[in-house]
């Protein structure tokens, strides 16, 4: 509870967001990002293998000053556990990247009230782009990529 001044009241202030935390988060996310990224354009994708898992990375849009692309998991885990999808945004003018949207679900906004109906956490959007840096930062350090080389230059 702060008091601003005001006697015998008090304001209670709600969560509020570090700018600077969060876009410093975006800019890592958005170096992180090219370096996985296959070749920009509508359609292509590159698959990352850690462990038992695949992630699949395709570029689902390209605009002159964003890259829309979707980040899929797939893995031979169990049945249980359903697939993994973050939507995330490239802003190149920015060079910022952040996540839009997760598990089909609606766009992620800045911050939520809390105690909500669907459960958000207050900094969710924050908490799913520390998510992605993580994830990211996983992929360069310990994923591999599938290559296709053809060795005999077509020749069988």
């Amino acid at each position: 509870m702060h008091d601003y001044g005001l006697k015998g009241s008090t304001v209670k202030r709600g969560y509020v967001q570090s700018l600077p935390k969060y876009i410093t988060l975006c800019e890592r996310n958005y170096l992180r990002a090219l370096k996985v990224m296959p070749e920009e354009e509508v359609g292509n994708q590159r698959q990352i293998k850690m462990g038992s898992m695949d992630f699949f990375i395709e570029i689902d849009a390209v605009a002159k000053y964003t890259t829309d692309i979707s980040i899929r998991q797939k893995h031979g885990l169990s049945n249980h556990i359903g697939e993994f999808e973050l939507a995330v945004r490239l802003y190149h003018d920015a060079q910022v990247a952040e996540v839009i949207q997760h598990n089909y679900h609606q766009r992620v906004k800045p911050s939520y009230r809390y105690p909500n109906p669907n459960m958000h956490h207050k900094d969710e959007k924050y908490q799913l782009n520390a998510f992605l840096a993580d994830w990211l930062l996983a992929c360069i350090e310990s994923g591999r990529v599938p290559l296709n080389w053809d060795v005999n230059n077509g020749l069988v």
